[in-house]
């Protein structure tokens, strides 16, 4: 399925048979993650007449949708995109639609509309994840899969800006509900068109790869190991990005700025994402990735820490920038690292327990940066925020060595390619 290709760019990776059809249909439906959100949260508020009770089932759909993550991809690695994925986008789509009905009647119980959201979360598809697994299927060169991800990451993030701008325009006409079955449609629209392109069909299920041989650190201590790194990095990264959110709020308040101040600030983050997500694709490292992921990570913290520091808004705007510049390539990094430890059965699960560390930090990081910044004073909290992503640069990378060699006598050569060690013997596959 993976096509050799003599220049390692970003318009290399498009040209690959079947990835711009494949690319543009699971962002089509990851779209829907960027409008859900709002849509169904306008809904319920208008539903329900209560912040506290939309909130509390907006809750339970980001808990069930963020934490049963891992399980929904395994499932995925071990049926294949076509048996797992699209009954669960299908059934996804559907619950939101019912949520949709039940939100136009004022008056629904309240555990009605908790108990289907909470339903509908745990049936979110795993597209980004499959999305990174395809991904890798498609390009063995590890260069080129560099520059796949993060292209794939700054979708991702503009998916993500406009979403809720598509949702604005929406309920500027007609009722929220439209934006959630909106939300439904394109999950199940792109869904449908991601699984049905051949390159989606290159994912092997887990369960048939095993008349091929032992799939090397299939659910062993070296596989779980080997993830350490990129898992905690990835929730570092989580809870210092989102803290950064309400840190920002603080610091408007305390200067007496108005709201507009905030969504340039957030807007400055976003941006130096997606410069230093391009430009870390774009750079042909001589490093291997584990050498790279803790210097992201301690980037993050250390421009965070003198965000703190900022006497007036110019400041702050380059500060929170520069942190935007570390942020992409820490996530890109981490998924690569995952994709690279882990058997390529299992590749789906790795990228999705990437993104549940993400989630998890992000949710986390709010809710703890909301009690410290009452207790504390502004610099110190956007410290404590930066010290989080720089202590996870401390935590070893561990090679899935061991597990490796166990199998390697079972692996094709085919195979071991798309595997290589993340050491320095893989730097001239990366350069």
């Amino acid at each position: 399925m993976s096509t050799p290709l003599p220049r390692p760019s970003y318009a290399a990776v498009l040209r690959v048979p079947h990835a711009r059809r494949t690319f543009s249909a699971a962002l089509v439906g990851r779209l829907s993650y960027g409008t859900v959100s709002l849509a169904l949260m306008l809904s319920l508020t208008r539903s329900t007449g209560s912040y506290a009770v939309a909130g509390l089932v907006m809750a339970l759909f980001g808990a069930t949708s963020v934490f049963l993550s891992p399980y929904r991809a395994s499932l995925v690695d071990r049926h294949g995109p076509r048996r797992a994925l699209l009954p669960m986008a299908l059934l996804y789509a559907a619950l939101l639609c019912v949520l949709a009905a039940v939100c136009r009647r004022p008056g629904t119980s309240e555990a009605v509309l908790a108990v289907t959201a909470g339903l509908a979360g745990a049936c979110t598809p795993p597209l980004g994840p499959t999305m990174r697994a395809v991904w890798a299927e498609l390009l063995p060169d590890r260069l080129l899969l560099q520059r796949a991800y993060s292209v794939d990451g700054v979708a991702e993030e503009l998916l993500f800006v406009s979403g809720p701008l598509l949702v604005g325009g929406i309920v500027a006409v007609a009722s929220p509900v439209v934006g959630v079955v909106l939300s439904a449609v394109l999950v199940a629209v792109g869904t449908l068109a991601f699984v049905t392109s051949p390159a989606t069909a290159a994912l092997r299920p887990a369960g048939r790869a095993k008349s091929d041989g032992p799939a090397p650190g299939r659910g062993g201590p070296g596989q779980g190991r080997a993830l350490l790194q990129p898992v905690v990095v990835a929730a570092a990264v989580g809870v210092s990005v989102s803290a950064v959110d309400l840190l920002v709020v603080a610091f408007a308040g305390e200067r007496g700025l108005g709201d507009g101040t905030v969504a340039w600030v957030l807007a400055a983050l976003s941006v130096g994402s997606a410069v230093g997500g391009l430009v870390n694709g774009a750079v042909a490292w001589s490093s291997p990735t584990r050498a790279r992921l803790p210097f992201f990570a301690a980037g993050v913290g250390l421009c965070l820490a003198a965000a703190g520091l900022a006497p007036g808004l110019g400041t702050l705007v380059l500060a929170v920038m520069c942190a935007g510049l570390f942020v992409a390539p820490a996530l890109t990094t981490a998924y690569l690292i995952a994709d690279e430890s882990v058997a390529p059965g299992f590749r789906v699960r790795a990228g999705a327990w990437c993104n549940t560390a993400v989630n998890a930090g992000m949710s986390a990081g709010a809710a703890v940066v909301g009690l410290l910044v009452e207790r504390l004073p502004l610099p110190v909290c956007f410290a404590a925020a930066g010290a989080v992503a720089a202590a996870a640069a401390l935590v070893p990378g561990y090679r899935r060595g061991s597990a490796r060699r166990a199998g390697k006598g079972a692996q094709s050569s085919s195979e071991s390619s798309e595997l290589p060690e993340p050491s320095s013997s893989a730097s001239s596959s990366e350069s």
